[in-house]
Parts: C-alpha cells; sequence; structure tokens
C-alpha cells in the first residue's frame, strides 16, 4: 500500500481495517475501515490525526512513510483532531519513538492527551483561527467544531492545496484498498460507500446533527478544493458531494426524511409475521417503498441507518411475558439514544395469553416526538378482521408519509 498524493506537499496515508472487531465495541464492519491519516510538509512535517495499532494500521503507516523518504522519528508535529482512541491509540507509541515531536490540539483535546495517554510535556492547545507554519507558505489553520462528535473536536485546513482535514466528520465505513479519491470509485462502488457514510453516520454522529450543520456553516466561507476525512473516501475532486450529503443526513434529525418506510419487525411463532405481511400490503397498495429488517436475525447498526433516514417507521412484535420483545425492546432503546425523532409510526404485534407491550412500547417512544397512529393488536393469529384493520393501518401510514 503506498502513500497517495493529494499536492505537492500534502499525502494521505491509510490504514485498511480487517477485523472481527466491531467499531467502538457496537457497529459491525463486515468490509472494514480506513483511518486515513494525512502528512503535510514544509521545512516541517506534520502528521494530521493517527491510527490505533489495530490490525497492524501503525506498520501499514510506517511503511508509507518509508515510501516519501521519512519516517516517525522526523515528524514534527502531530496535530489531534479528535481524541477518540481510533485516532489517538498509537500515540504514546510515537512519543517514545519520537520524544521532540509536539502534540497540538484543541484545550480540550490536550485534556485527553493527559487523561489517555499521561502525557503532558510537548503540547499545544490551539483555539478558533490558531495556525501552525511549517515553513515554505505551507500554514495550517485550526478551527472547533464541537461536539462532532467529541467536545474536543476540531478541523484542520490548509490554504495552498484547498484541503480540509475533517476528522469524523465525512467519513464512512468500508475499507479503501489501492485507492483513496473519489474519482478513482465506479459509480457501482459509490453507491456502496454512500449506504456506509448512512450507516457510519446514523451510527456515530446522529446524535450531533445540530452540530453538523454549525460546522459546515462555520466553514462555509474556506474555498474547499478537498475534504479529507479520517475514515473513508478523500474527496478531491467532488468535494461539496460529501459535504451536502452529510447536511442531508443533518437534516433528517429534525424531518422529514426521506418518504419511504423503515420495516423493523420480530415474531416468536409466525402470528406476527402474518399480521406484517397484511400491513404490508396496505403500504405497496399506496405505492410507498420500504427497507425491511427482522430483528435481532439483522444488527441494529443497520436498522438504525434505514429508520434515520425514514420518514416512516413500521414496528412488528409479539408481547413477550407481559411486556415488548426484547430485541425490540433494545432498538427502541437504541432509537432514544441516537435520537430517531420526528417519524411516522405504528406498531402492530400479537399476544398469546394476554397482552402488555403497549404500555411499555408508550413509555419507550415517549422522548421521540413520533407521530404515532393507532397501534394493531389481536390475539393469536390475525383473524380476518385483523387483517383488515392491519392493511388499512398499512395504507394510512404510506398516505401520512405521502401527505395524502
Amino acid at each position: 500500500m503506498k502513500a497517495h498524493r493529494i499536492a505537492d506537499h500534502v499525502y494521505c496515508l491509510h490504514a485498511d481495517i480487517e477485523t472481527d472487531d466491531r467499531f467502538e465495541g457496537i457497529w459491525p464492519i463486515p468490509e472494514g475501515v480506513s483511518l486515513n491519516t494525512y502528512l503535510v510538509r514544509g521545512t516541517k512535517t506534520a502528521l494530521i490525526d493517527l491510527v490505533r495499532d489495530w490490525t497492524n494500521a501503525a506498520d501499514q503507516l510506517r511503511r508509507q512513510l518509508d515510501s516519501l523518504g521519512t519516517s516517525f522519528e522526523q515528524i514534527d508535529y502531530i496535530i489531534l483532531n479528535h481524541l477518540e482512541p481510533d485516532h489517538t491509540g498509537y500515540l504514546a507509541e510515537l512519543r517514545n519513538i519520537n520524544p521532540r515531536l509536539e502534540i497540538i490540539s484543541t484545550a480540550k483535546g490536550i485534556k485527553l492527551v493527559e487523561s489517555f495517554y499521561n502525557i503532558t510535556e510537548g503540547v499545544r492547545a490551539v483555539k478558533d483561527g490558531d495556525q501552525l507554519d511549517l515553513g515554505n507558505g505551507v500554514i495550517l489553520r485550526f478551527f472547533e467544531t464541537p461536539n462532532i462528535h467529541w467536545p474536543e473536536t476540531m478541523m484542520t485546513w490548509e490554504e495552498t492545496s484547498g484541503t480540509l482535514f475533517s476528522c469524523d466528520a465525512f467519513g464512512s465505513f468500508g475499507k479503501l484498498g489501492d485507492r483513496v479519491f473519489d474519482d478513482q470509485f465506479t459509480p457501482e462502488e459509490h453507491r456502496f460507500y454512500e449506504e456506509e457514510s448512512l450507516r457510519y453516520y446514523a451510527n456515530i454522529v446522529a446524535s450531533f446533527s445540530t452540530f453538523v450543520e454549525r460546522g459546515i456553516q462555520k466553514l462555509s466561507g474556506l474555498p474547499i478544493r478537498c475534504v479529507a476525512p479520517s475514515h473513508g473516501i478523500v474527496w478531491r475532486t467532488r468535494p461539496a458531494e460529501i459535504i451536502e450529503r452529510y447536511l442531508r443526513y443533518a437534516s433528517y434529525s429534525k424531518g422529514p426524511a426521506e418518504k419511504e418506510v423503515c420495516v423493523i419487525w420480530g415474531s416468536m411463532y409466525d402470528n406476527t409475521r402474518l399480521g406484517l405481511e397484511a400491513v404490508l400490503r396496505g403500504i405497496e397498495s399506496e405505492g410507498v417503498p420500504y427497507r425491511i429488517h427482522r430483528v435481532p436475525n439483522e444488527d441494529v447498526s443497520y436498522v438504525l441507518a434505514d429508520a434515520y433516514r425514514a420518514e416512516g417507521i413500521l414496528l412488528a412484535m409479539p408481547t413477550y411475558e407481559y411486556a415488548m420483545f426484547p430485541p425490540m425492546a433494545y432498538v427502541l432503546d437504541i432509537f432514544r439514544r441516537k435520537h430517531i425523532y420526528h417519524k411516522k409510526v405504528v406498531r402492530i404485534g400479537s399476544w398469546g395469553w394476554v397482552g402488555g407491550a403497549q404500555k411499555e412500547y408508550e413509555a419507550a417512544i415517549e422522548p421521540l416526538k413520533w407521530e404515532s397512529l393507532a397501534s394493531v393488536e389481536w390475539a393469536g393469529i390475525p383473524k380476518e378482521g385483523d387483517i383488515k384493520r392491519l392493511e388499512e393501518a398499512g395504507k394510512l401510514l404510506a398516505q401520512k408519509i405521502k401527505g395524502v
């Protein structure tokens, strides 16, 4: 794997992570993820963001530095836009290799350098508008962008190349291989990365959408020619595309979102599944598209992405021991944590000897600001009258989404 030239003095180095581990210990990454680091040269040299030594990520960077005729020992500065350990985990080892290295971050970031790595010497706190002159006309400017997605985050701007180093903003899941730039991928590959950028956003960033909008507004005056995130594609040809995509994602948190339904279902003995089929017929009769997920069979990471994108949600769950089907209760807890707000929602479900899921369900969704349509419940197998009510519920949900 080689270093990739953004400009004569700016290079992208990246490590592809392929592992059964989960991102943040929660989110599956079956197609991997990239950890991107950037080298900027003047008369002095800076690395922007780092890696966790995860599946030999540090060795991957070391080989790429070798290809540029440099090494960890020759770096003058490490710029830490964000202190989450996937971007900083190798910091203590790097400082041992290169004791003269100066560590630069926001004031809150410097506090995390101490708490995570017990480093207090050779650090510098920067704030909005501060600059670092690397020599030969190469200047880095810093912009604080708090809560995208930790409170210490910032972005770094290099004017000569027009590169915005955005760390977790504008990122995605998915390893990159031997290519990193947007113009090097096919339309089919871009469709994959678009899905993975939405999943990344919904899993990692969705709770902080207001701050995404503020950050983008703050940087709107910069003539950005390249967006260089710390996960995923480097956008040198169409940088506005990924910025506009993130603005669209941020808008979903306030609604309305895409005019489709995210269907989430679980069934113990097929009675809820039979009811679900009736609701889907009602949705289909109105021509509204839907994406369907079964829990617990599918990981909540993928459920979360489609629920975040969709204006409508259909929840199909049986009563389980006087309460909600446990996998669905977990989904709703994740929705609360990730601020899946302002949706149009129907809940359906069967019960055996007695109901009870509705009471717990109403308490679970109370913080979510949903427009809830009447739930449909039934005992045992759905009867003819139940089927009619379920089909009507699907039609009504679809009509609400269409604005009829």
